[in-house]
């Protein structure tokens, strides 16, 4: 069995890390929006289920401008989600069940109510507290224009202007000013931050936005004309490492230096970086003297096609090798359309334009998309690496794509103009029980409505079902750790067309039918199937069966 424990420093490599979006967990105070307490009422939950860590999301003072990444103050916990004490009462409960904790780290920004920037704002043009944040003076005779063209993540210009001229940078919502990186008062206060967590038990951080700290500031600003501001066919039609404001080469010396602290703890503090970048870049931020490893952002928009997953999973592998790191997989997170959702959306098909549908065009049947999202967990979790498992994944629930738009609490909604829906439809909080006001989320109605459907999902009505979702997930990650022995895949040669057919080191087989039709079953004992197994010795189409 492999040993996933504190004592192998690199238990990281191949574990199982449970992402939870604290404000929609579960509400222990009964205000409707998720707490660490009722985090930590629901751990043995994750136990049980037998993840290695939990990874969570923003639960710092915000004003939840952005869901929580616009934070108020690094070093503390909102008064909405808890205290200090409870966070600490959270780790020593994860740690005494056998958990790990990994907690976001948001260095690209702060809240514009982060005691900094409300200083920036009362000194004025020209002061040091402005040189923390990027302040600019606009162009045009007046100073009327924005700085530069550059374009936020959200919508709209990248720039707001203050009452006394002066442009601050925001490339999220104009509620989250952008952090100068080049000021040496920012870099030692993340440091004080990631030895303040560390010093009360967090084994890892996550580390968000982790390719846009590094800014080029030189003077005048560089323009960006018709680059797209978000994706990554921005950064494929620049030198790599000269975006203005992506993936700049000097990002990398800020991670080295974080290494350091990382690695004067006992074990070693682990780091993922979300880096929306080109495969061969993203390498970069996973080498061994800097996070260690980066999310593979290729296999989670990968379409449901097995030549085309095939040759991501050959590539990432090829990639985490190159810098000395595991891979590291995922289908679901809290800024994307939920996998079994999104799994049946026709290739080509506009994400946004299926929401602003209420999920009707085109109309996805949800036990097909719950079938093919079954599968696609069993392949990825018998893939060489760490898996990233978003929470209500092991519930099979999909996207409330239907959510009044009245309701909506994304920044996105808004700073479009109503013009992209947003992300709610994947944050929607949890149902644990079949009945109560929030399916047992918390004693009253929760922070956003869920769908009646919702109460077929939770967890008291899969638990100990045979065939249910949650059965499935627990099974697989029990039979995982038993299987895992190293970090190689052999191709299986000969496999049929659409299917995806692989050995690990050892006695351990994975075949995926990603086709219309049933396909032979090849020879031995089947561990786990993501469908009932066919009585005529074949592989049902969108099925995934482990081998041994």
């Amino acid at each position: 069995m492999a040993d996933l424990s504190s004592r192998n420093p690199d238990w990281w490599r191949q574990a199982v890390i449970y992402q939870v979006y604290p404000r929609s967990f579960a509400d222990a105070d009964g205000d409707g929006l998720g707490d660490l307490r009722g985090v930590t009422q629901r751990l043995d939950h994750l136990a049980v289920l037998g993840v290695d860590a939990l990874w969570l999301s923003p639960f710092y003072p915000s004003e939840l401008a952005d869901g929580g990444y616009d934070v108020a103050d690094h070093r503390d916990v909102d008064p909405r989600l808890g205290t200090l004490d409870d966070f600490d009462t959270m780790v020593a409960e994860a740690h005494r069940l056998g958990l790990k904790i990994v907690v976001d780290i948001v260095p690209n920004h702060t809240s514009h109510r982060h005691p900094w920037f409300q200083e920036a704002l009362r000194a004025g043009p020209g002061s040091a507290a402005r040189e923390r944040y990027v302040f600019r003076p606009g162009r045009g005779a007046h100073g009327e224009l924005p700085p530069t063209d550059w374009q936020s993540v959200f919508g709209g210009s990248a720039w707001r202007r203050l009452p006394d001229g002066d442009w601050y940078l925001h490339l999220f919502a104009a509620e989250q000013p952008d952090l100068n990186w080049e000021n040496e008062e920012v870099r030692a206060d993340f440091r004080t931050t990631l030895r303040f967590w560390s010093d009360r038990g967090v084994d890892g951080f996550r580390i968000d936005v982790a390719h846009g700290l590094a800014k080029d500031l030189t003077e005048p600003l560089r323009h960006v004309g018709d680059l797209d501001a978000t994706g990554e066919d921005a950064l494929r039609r620049v030198e790599p490492g000269t975006h203005p404001y992506w993936d700049r080469d000097e990002v990398h010396e800020i991670y080295r230096d974080w290494r350091k602290i990382f690695d004067a703890y006992t074990p070693p503090r682990t780091a993922v970086a979300e880096a929306w970048v080109p495969d061969t870049r993203r390498a970069l931020y996973a080498r061994p003297d800097e996070l260690g490893q980066a999310f593979n952002f290729e296999y989670l928009q990968a379409h449901w096609d097995a030549d085309e997953l095939r040759e991501v999973i050959t590539g990432s592998l090829a990639t985490a090798r190159t810098a000395g790191a595991s891979a590291t997989w995922v289908l679901s997170n809290h800024d994307v359309v939920r996998h079994p959702s999104r799994l049946m959306l026709p290739p080509g098909t506009d994400e946004n334009a299926w929401l602003l549908s209420g999920g009707r065009a085109p109309a996805i049947d949800p036990e097909a998309g719950l079938g093919r999202a079954r599968a696609a967990t069993l392949l990825m979790l018998a893939l060489p690496g760490s898996a990233y498992v978003y929470q209500g994944e092991e519930l099979g629930l999909p996207e409330a794509a239907d959510l009044p738009t009245e309701v909506l609490k994304d920044p996105i909604w808004e700073q479009t103009g109503h013009v992209r829906k947003g992300r709610d439809g994947c944050r929607v909080p949890l149902p644990w029980t079949t009945a109560g006001p929030s399916y047992g989320f918390g004693p009253g109605a929760a922070w956003l409505p869920q769908p009646a459907s919702f109460a077929s999902y939770a967890v008291e009505a899969q638990a100990g079902a045979e065939g249910s979702t949650l059965e499935l997930y627990r099974t697989a990650l029990r039979l995982r750790r038993k299987l895992l022995e190293g970090e190689t895949l052999t191709w299986t040669p000969g496999a049929p067309a659409g299917v995806l057919d692989f050995a690990r080191t050892g006695a351990w087989r994975c075949v995926t039918n990603l086709t219309a039709d049933p396909v032979p079953l090849p020879p031995g004992e089947v561990l786990l199937s993501s469908t009932p197994p066919s009585p005529a010795g074949t592989l049902p189409p969108d099925t995934t069966v482990w081998l041994g």
